[in-house]
């Protein structure tokens, strides 16, 4: 999968723009959100400019290139939906490795050394578990555990 086809599947979670004073991102379009880019337009902004932040600011830490084709979307879906750091740290817990949400050398020597299908799961079931401990559960939690229920589907067809 190219990060175009990744991009294309993330992009049906994230919609267009909304401004929900429960969300702690604030104005959101795209799923970019205000208190992430203060200097964007939010309103404003397009699906290519999203796009092209997705790719420089999300893609591309996460080395997506280097990884497999459902993994990358798993953890790039996960670094849109709870932040960059956090992805990675339960990636990282998936992996069995230090969780200091970088991903250098070690995260990805235990990636190499484990199936793309073990990832996924074990990735999600962090995930799952982390979405359950946060303070916005009650108002978000059915969403998150639907976004999770899709993305086990996906995980099913890409590994």
């Amino acid at each position: 999968m190219t990060f175009d086809q990744i991009f294309d599947r993330l992009i049906k979670n994230e919609g267009g723009y909304v401004n929900d004073p429960a969300d702690a991102g604030g104005e959101t379009n795209w799923g970019i959100s205000k208190r992430s880019y203060p200097n964007v337009d939010i309103k404003a902004l397009t699906r290519d400019g999203a796009k092209k932040i997705y790719f420089d600011d999300f893609w591309t830490p996460l080395q997506g290139d280097r990884l497999f084709d459902g993994l990358a979307y798993q953890l790039f879906d996960a670094a849109v939906n709870i932040g960059i750091s956090m992805a990675i740290r339960l990636f990282q817990r998936a992996l069995g490795v230090a969780d200091d949400g970088h991903f250098g050398p070690h995260s990805m020597e235990a990636s190499v050394a484990m199936s793309e299908t073990d990832q996924i799961m074990r990735f999600l079931a962090e995930r799952l578990r982390y979405n359950v401990k946060c303070r916005t559960w009650k108002e978000h939690g059915g969403g998150w555990t639907n976004r999770i229920a899709a993305n086990l589907y996906y995980g099913a067809e890409d590994s």
